[in-house]
């Protein structure tokens, strides 16, 4: 198996379908997305005079290591991480994984 890497995006609620759909089509991989609640200092005096809801979406996929920066950037893109208070992403090193179907 090549070297992946799992790329984690976290954005407001209602945001990750458009998200899914790109990372569907740049990849033959799968995507787990799922509700969450997050809380901190932001969710107390807001941010830029904006409360921010806690509801958020995350969305989790892994890909090979080679389209890894592809992939991530167009998270960054799509979901407009660049903005304040947009959400985040990240992306790991997968040291292992199993269960793991190949598609051609």
């Amino acid at each position: 198996m090549s070297e992946l890497k799992l790329i984690t995006c976290i954005v407001e609620r209602g945001k990750a379908e458009r998200v899914v759909k790109e990372i569907l089509k740049l990849t033959s991989g799968g995507v787990t997305s799922f509700y969450a609640r997050g809380t901190g200092i932001r969710e107390k005096i807001g941010f830029i005079g904006k409360f921010i809801e806690p509801e958020k979406e995350v969305i989790m996929t892994v890909v090979p290591e080679d389209k890894a920066s592809e992939v991530f950037e167009k998270i960054t893109e799509i979901a407009k991480l660049r903005e304040p208070g947009k959400g985040m992403a990240y992306m790991h090193s997968i040291e292992k994984a199993s269960g793991m179907l190949k598609r051609d």
